[in-house]
């Protein structure tokens, strides 16, 4: 949301986060794909004219889905990642850090293969990761100790290029440059998933008008007052209002 919002600052945007669902990475698919129907009903309720799947597992699982099910663009924010990673590598040795449930799923290593056959892939799940950045230990020496122990297989191989398969990684970018000191070209899914934003709303006509003031509201399924002060910081900016919606079920945003 922060790089939508950064890239296209004329539009509103509205966000849900399953607040009371997290992690997803652990869940089942069935699980997954019915949480991602129920948000989805609810945020095509508000008359959204694009949505994004903001959270790698849910993309994996639930993607074609809700393609399936709904007229409207929707994004995923693997497909992007993957894009900007093939254009990046040099060696054709792409990582992938993600949760359990994406990398369980295969769906990075498979997209590649599909666009770059002769590429070599390493998985990492990385289930630690994501409930860190929401503890908001950012700094924290067991987040530290944690990063190095996940990244030590990477340290051993020919690696040129990491994406980092989970929304709430980009916070721990820093720290995941330090600790494989620059060898490495980090893949940002916010990043390349507005940048696919930007392109499909120029290409479908769907920008709003720049003398337009943007718009953003928050909605989350538990504990309103905990997701402001970690969605600020995500932000690096104020959030005045977060309402809370009980019926709806995955982590997506819409625009």
């Amino acid at each position: 949301m922060r790089a939508v919002m950064q890239l296209l600052p004329y539009e509103s945007v509205l966000y849900f986060g399953d607040t009371a669902h997290f992690p997803y990475g652990n869940n089942a698919a069935e699980t997954i794909i019915q949480y991602s129907l129920a948000n989805a009903h609810f945020l095509m309720e508000q008359d959204i004219k694009l949505l994004v799947i903001a959270c790698n597992t849910a993309s994996a699982f639930a993607f074609s889905t809700l393609q399936d099910q709904f007229l409207i663009p929707i994004i995923d924010v693997i497909s992007p990642s993957i894009e900007a990673a093939i254009a990046q590598t040099q060696s054709g040795s792409i990582a992938v850090l993600g949760t359990k449930g994406t990398i369980r799923s295969g769906v990075y290593k498979q997209k590649i293969l599909d666009l770059m056959p002769q590429a070599r892939v390493v998985s990492l799940a990385c289930p630690l990761l994501a409930p860190l950045v929401e503890e908001q230990w950012l700094e924290h020496p067991a987040t530290r100790l944690i990063v190095q122990e996940y990244l030590q297989p990477l340290k051993k191989s020919d690696v040129d290029t990491l994406i980092l398969g989970c929304t709430h990684y980009p916070l721990l970018k820093s720290l995941i440059e330090e600790e494989m000191e620059g060898q490495v070209k980090i893949i940002d899914s916010a990043s390349a998933c507005a940048l696919k934003v930007e392109e499909i709303l120029g290409n479908q006509q769907l920008q709003s008008l720049k003398e337009k003031t943007p718009h953003f509201r928050y909605y989350v399924s538990d504990d309103p007052e905990r997701f402001q002060q970690a969605g600020e910081q995500f932000l690096r900016s104020p959030i005045t209002h977060v309402q809370s919606h009980q019926d709806t079920q995955i982590s997506v945003f819409s625009v």
